[in-house]
């Protein structure tokens, strides 16, 4: 469908839908379930860190930036996932569309930046345990998850604004969400300036999270190699979720990546959209699991609460 170049594109269709029937319902069910299980596992994560002064420490208040990133990130996709699955015509709103982009590219950007930051800790706590609390104060970690918020968010401001700014000449985006890179495919005005700016911030995007986390598994790899067998154990206890977490989701934007820009015709309809939506899904579902069962302090903090709530109503 064309858009004349006079008149204001008012909204897109999303073309990666089919009809399903009455199974519609089933998909929006485990849909449903599945966003309010992410909201419940890092809602309540959230609240065992910040109510809990033994997990006022760096690590903990990392890993609250990232379940926080997980909430905002989830409920950039699932609201919009939810309507669209009900829906006959799969339509929605430029300004919608342009606020999902947002949402789900500085999403993207903050997970990166939280995990480089939470690996630069884990090399800290493991090179440099004695001097670890004096390094990374209190004040240096809300310094750190502000810059990452911040940054993230002007960074893709920027992208967004050039975006808008086009002109579009069609409003059929061949996926189940709205993406930047198809949506300026879409323009029929110059694109140079969208091209070079999303050149640079895709390296940037990679580089700034890249550059800490090779260094810091580097020094971390050298302790661990050199170091006895309980120092291997520790490090290894401690850097298996992050690193799962990180290959996880840089995988799953892998995928993304490479959906949105190449053609996926030879794949079937249904596995190109769970592929799509892969990295807003199982990352927000794994790190709180993981983290949860993997830490011992949040893992018994969790028990205890549990416990106490159990035995309230007991006795009640």
């Amino acid at each position: 469908m064309l858009n004349s170049s006079s008149s204001p594109l008012i909204y897109f269709i999303l073309a990666a839908y089919v009809d399903v029937g009455s199974l519609r319902y089933l998909y929006f069910m485990i849909t449903a379930v599945l966003y309010f299980l992410i909201l419940t596992v890092n809602t309540l994560l959230i609240v065992v860190i910040c109510v809990n002064r033994s997990l006022h420490e760096p690590m903990y208040m990392f890993l609250c930036s990232l379940f926080v990133n997980e909430l905002y990130g989830s409920s950039g996709l699932f609201p919009f996932l939810l309507v669209q699955i009900l829906s006959d015509v799969h339509i929605i709103s430029a300004p919608l569309c342009f606020l999902q982009i947002f949402c789900l590219y500085s999403y993207v950007h903050v997970e990166f930046c939280n995990l480089a930051v939470m690996s630069y800790d884990r090399y800290l706590a493991i090179c440099f345990p004695l001097q670890y609390h004096i390094i990374l104060t209190h004040y240096k970690v809300i310094v750190f998850i502000v810059l990452i918020w911040l940054y993230s968010f002007a960074k893709f401001l920027i992208t967004l604004l050039l975006t808008v700014r086009l002109t579009l000449c069609g409003n059929v985006l061949n996926s189940t969400f709205c993406r930047n890179y198809l949506v300026v495919n879409l323009a029929c005005s110059d694109t140079r300036l969208n091209n070079i700016y999303g050149l640079f911030g895709t390296a940037v995007t990679v580089l700034v999270p890249l550059l800490p986390i090779l260094y810091s598994y580097t020094k971390i790899l050298r302790v661990v190699l050199s170091g006895s067998k309980q120092t291997r154990q520790k490090a290894i206890s401690t850097c298996m979720p992050h690193l799962a977490s990180l290959l996880n989701f840089s995988f799953g934007c892998l995928f993304e990546s490479l959906q949105s820009r190449f053609d996926m015709v030879t794949i079937p309809n249904g596995l190109q959209i769970v592929i799509s939506l892969y990295f807003g899904i199982l990352q927000p579902l794994l790190n709180p699991i993981m983290y949860g069962l993997k830490l011992t302090k949040i893992r018994n903090l969790c028990k205890q609460m549990f416990c106490s709530k159990l035995i309230d109503e007991l006795l009640t």
